[in-house]
């Protein structure tokens, strides 16, 4: 007969703070400050542990921040630790990138702690301790097979024909299974518990497989790899583990991982709690949708500045110090949700807005020549670097004759409140002078390619003593010192709200997700700026160097809009 407990009442059997929906980093502090499995000279350790097959995200940066966060928050530790259980799927370009991300982000030492492989002779003999239990079976059955008799959520599973196996063959099948003498998918290592459990992962769950693929650190050491579910919890005990923080795709799991546990002579007892994983609307973050996208050349690559990758975001502009603050301030819910790409955006905008400095830059330039401004005059302006902090201090501006105005600042021939330039009106450039348009200069096809204005002498810094009044503020590049620079606008990478939820994750991109304005003109100081250097282009946005730049090609990428024009041009995708 079939257990009573269905699936979701053994869930809420083992879950302790089944009354809690909601609860922030504090509330997560004093949890597990409160738990009582620690003694009293123990002290809080936690465990981040990614496997290297792919790039982190901002899901896991969500993670990284609770997992390091309640260590630092209670004087206690975070590993950092590989899940490299799979070398089908591992790389060690993937285990450097984490490490870079990790530091990036202002967590870890810069080298990886800890891997599981390091503890692959332990995990062995707690193997073979099973056995020699009567708590584990090696099986034959094919692959299918094992689905088949595992049965469902409304069916019963089916006992294996070699779960009865006697101790000594099964010692003897694993360790032939280790010394490679048996093909690929012929043979598993199995935990004997229960094939009726309401709960699938507890119907005798595979705990070894052979995998006759070598190993980035271990080689060809091993044919026999052991699974997630079996290395998990052992690898937390090993490290002395307190709190093994898990999203909530495990909470599943935390029967198989207290079974484990209680089974096998383990000296520390580690506590699973869960928590939601981080959703986000207009992206995807599964490794394996993200792998496609790059294995497909649907972006350029792991960082290609439309990914939600860390390296992604890191390359597109995005400082590691606001990625921070977003996943603080979602708190810790025990409930899936999904949150607006546009709150993120918010939170780096907010931050930028602080922390960044400012600069212009002209990305359609239009050239204007003030005609009562000397030929082979130069000026210099100081200017402020942020209205927001004297500490970000002041650089020199050149004026010269001839400057350059985006050219969608002009109209010839403008509608009522356009408050830019066009013939006879007068405008401020920023920083400098009130100009007034004189003359339109067109080519044989009728194209705008300059204008004729002059310029007020009497009104350096863009006031007039008179007091006139003059609404439009324009930003502007003096052509005398001007470099030209690419510059690559980003919007989000796919248009509906959930990718490949109603379609193909292919027909939900967004195919105008990247712009190149090629003969951008920027301030010359521009090039002093680093990669990571996220610098406010006055009117335009936020933008960094992009890390295929060069003094010669300079290459900058839009980080954010200034403000929130999606949720305007696309009603329809804001819940």
């Amino acid at each position: 007969m079939m257990n009573q407990s269905n699936p979701q009442d053994l869930q809420r059997e083992s879950k302790e703070e089944s009354d809690i929906e909601l609860f922030g980093i504090d509330e997560v502090r004093s949890l597990v400050q409160g738990s009582d499995h620690l003694g009293n000279e123990q002290k809080v350790v936690t465990r981040f542990p990614p496997e290297p097959n792919g790039y982190l995200h901002i899901g896991h940066a969500k993670s990284i921040c609770l997992n390091f966060g309640i260590a630092q928050a209670n004087n206690g530790d975070c590993h950092l630790r590989f899940d490299d259980t799979n070398p089908v799927t591992e790389d060690i370009k993937y285990i450097s990138s984490i490490v870079e991300d990790l530091a990036w982000l202002g967590f870890g030492s810069g080298k990886p702690k800890h891997f599981t492989s390091d503890y692959f002779d332990q995990l062995y003999e707690w193997a073979e301790y099973l056995i020699k239990n009567g708590d584990a079976y090696v099986d034959d059955l094919s692959p299918d097979e094992i689905r088949e008799y595992r049965g469902t959520l409304e069916t019963v599973g089916k006992e294996s024909p070699y779960r009865e196996r006697g101790i000594n063959e099964n010692l003897e099948l694993f360790r032939k299974m280790r010394e490679g003498e048996f093909e690929q998918g012929s043979k598993v290592l199995r935990a004997k518990i229960d094939m009726e459990a309401g709960n699938l992962n507890l119907r005798d769950p595979i705990i070894y497989r052979i995998i006759n693929v070598d190993h980035p650190r271990t080689k060809n050491s091993w044919r026999i790899y052991p699974t997630y579910d079996f290395a998990h919890g052992q690898s937390d005990a090993i490290e002395g583990i307190t709190h093994s923080l898990c999203t909530l795709e495990f909470e599943d799991h935390r029967p198989l991982y207290d079974w484990l546990l209680d089974h096998l002579p383990v000296s520390i007892r580690p506590k699973q709690i869960e928590f939601s994983r981080l959703n986000m609307t207009h992206t995807v973050l599964s490794k394996r949708n993200l792998k496609y996208l790059v294995d497909e050349g649907l972006v350029s690559g792991w960082d290609d500045p439309r990914m939600p990758t860390l390296s992604g975001l890191r390359r597109r502009g995005i400082p590691a110090d606001a990625i921070k603050t977003f996943c603080v301030g979602l708190g810790v819910t025990k409930a899936n949700s999904t949150v607006e790409m546009a709150a993120f955006d918010a939170c780096v905008r907010e931050y930028l807005n602080e922390n960044a400095q400012r600069r212009m830059a002209v990305i359609d330039p239009l050239k204007i020549i003030l005609e009562n401004f000397e030929e082979g005059r130069i000026e210099q302006l100081e200017v402020e670097n942020s209205p927001k902090s004297e500490s970000f201090g002041t650089r020199n501006l050149t004026f010269s004759r001839e400057i350059y105005i985006d050219r969608e600042d002009f109209m010839e021939d403008p509608p009522k409140k356009f408050f830019r330039l066009s013939p006879g009106k007068e405008v401020r450039l920023r920083y400098a002078y009130l100009i007034r348009c004189k003359e339109v200069v067109k080519d044989t096809e009728g194209k705008i390619i300059e204008l004729r204005c002059t310029y007020d002498p009497e009104t350096k810094g863009g006031s007039a003593p008179d007091g006139r009044k003059v609404k439009g503020i324009l930003h502007w590049v003096s052509s005398h010192d001007a470099i030209n620079a690419e510059i690559r606008f980003y919007s989000k990478l796919f248009n509906t709200e959930q990718p490949g939820k109603s379609a193909e994750l292919i027909d939900d991109l967004n195919r105008e997700s990247i712009l190149v304005h090629k003969n951008c003109k920027l301030e010359p100081s521009l090039l002093k700026f680093g990669c990571e250097e996220t610098v406010q282009f006055e009117r335009l946005g936020y933008f960094c160097k992009d890390t295929d730049s060069s003094q010669i090609n300079p290459i900058f990428n839009r980080t954010i809009e200034l403000r929130d024009t999606w949720s305007k041009l696309n009603p329809s995708n804001i819940s």
